[in-house]
Order: structure tokens, then sequence, then C-alpha cells
């Protein structure tokens, strides 16, 4: 079993003095996510809840559409195998053409937010208040207290999502930002809970074209960051009536887009 922390020995300096000591490091290796019999990803991750990243990367990116899509998942060490049943086609020609959502991969936002119109990403529905912006602020503390591994390494980032009365629904971890938001878009696009209406998705860090994307993908209509959210994210969020928060910790935050559904 893939652990997601390792011990390692290191040498404390502080002011003149030496100290060894075992640290705990979040571990880092790459997953290979395989569609059929055809590579379409690799990604560096932390370990655990594979096929819940594997399975969220490929409907964030337009690729999967329902749960019934997909015969079987299989897992091995550091790869996922997943069979589609035999009446679904999937187009490996576009699939080469589809990720644009890196940050250093040179697409301009006008054209990714066109994407994402034509990919068939849903415009949320404009709706009154959901969630007090009391609720809201006590938030990132329930998200810390639960970031089990975080607490032990300090290295990973958290995606929470919530219920409309802030009941932490279910939380997730990985080194990076956008595989702990596949990992718990996954886990509901399993369950069959997709769209998730009336919920908010909490992460730990900034807020990004990508995590908006994901978000939007899944119906998720608050999507709320512990930092800043980059122009990009604010655009599409505005583009698609997402609401955007902000600067979410100590005991405030920034609305960028969608104030109608903060109370």
């Amino acid at each position: 079993m893939s652990r997601s922390i390792l011990t390692v020995p290191v040498h404390k300096v502080e002011a003149e003095s030496s100290t060894p000591f075992q640290d705990l490091l979040a571990v880092e290796e790459p997953l290979e996510i395989r569609l059929g019999g055809k590579t379409v990803s690799i990604t560096m991750r932390t370990p655990g809840h594979d096929p819940e990243l594997s399975v969220g990367f490929l409907f964030t990116e337009g690729i999967l559409s329902d749960p019934a899509q997909i015969q079987e998942v299989r897992s091995s060490k550091n790869s996922i195998k997943i069979d589609l049943k035999p009446e679904v086609e999937i187009d490996f020609d576009r699939l080469k053409r589809h990720f644009y959502t890196t940050s250093s991969c040179g697409v301009c936002g006008k054209a990714s937010i066109e994407a994402l119109r034509i990919q068939g990403c849903p415009v949320l529905p404009v709706r009154s208040a959901m969630m007090a912006s009391s609720v809201i602020r006590g938030l990132p503390e329930v998200l810390r207290a639960d970031q089990r591994v975080f607490e032990r390494t300090g290295g990973l980032h958290g995606a929470a999502l919530f219920d409309a009365q802030g009941k932490l629904l279910l939380l997730r971890e990985d080194i990076g930002r956008h595989n702990a938001v596949d990992k718990v878009i996954g886990a509901q696009f399993l369950a069959g809970h997709i769209p998730l209406q009336e919920t908010l998705l909490l992460v730990s860090g900034r807020a990004s074209f990508e995590l908006t994307q994901k978000s939007l993908m899944a119906g998720i209509p608050i999507l709320a960051a512990v930092g800043a959210p980059s122009s990009l994210a604010v655009e599409t969020a505005q583009r698609f009536n997402m609401t955007l928060l902000g600067f979410v910790r100590d005991g405030r935050f920034n609305i960028y887009s969608g104030a109608s559904r903060i109370q």
C-alpha cells in the first residue's frame, strides 16, 4: 500500500547548534492514468484515493460525463487503468488537444474560457443567498483541523466540500491543489452526486483558472480559496455565474463574483 508520509533523517540548525532528528515529508510520486490501453496523463500526486483522482480528472476535463460509462477501474502501483463500456466512444485525437488548463501552457485567457463553453461547462443558475457569511468565516478552521497529513508534514494542499449549512461533506489532500480537487469531485462523481448544487468548495492556497474550471464542471456554485484568485479565475467565475471568494481567512473574505449567494 502506498504511503502518503515518508520519514527522513535531517539536521535542524538553530543558532550555533545542529541537532539530528526524523522529519516527516509528504510523498510525491507519479500516477499514470490509462484509458483503455492508452496513457492519457501522468500527474505528480500524493498516493491515496488514486481511483477518485483519475476519474475526477477525466470528468473535469470533459472526457467522462456519467459514471455509468465506466466498466472497471483497476489500480496498481502508481498506475490506474480505466476501462469503459464497449459502446462508449472516445476521440483520442481530441484528447491530445484537450489539456490546455495548466498555467504554463501559453493558451490565452479568452481562448480558455471559450473552450469551456464549447466543452459544455454549465452556466450556473442565478440564485438568492444560500450561505451565511458567518458560516463561511469558520470554514478554514474546519479545513485545517481535518488535514491530517498536512498537520504532520506541512506539505499538502487540501480541498473540502461543504453543504449550505457549513457541514463538511468530504475532504481530500494532495501535494497538488488540482489533484485534491479532482479527488473530491471524483468521489462525488462515482457516487452519482453530480452536479454538486448547494455546496461550497474550499481550497487551500490560491484559486486558479484550473480550479475554477473543475468546480464549474461539477456544478459547484461557490468556490472559496484561502489565498488570492487569479484574474482569469475571476473572469471565468463571472462568465459562468459562479460565486468566487478569496482570502477566506482570519475571519474575513473578499467576494469577487456572485455576491447574491452570500448573506
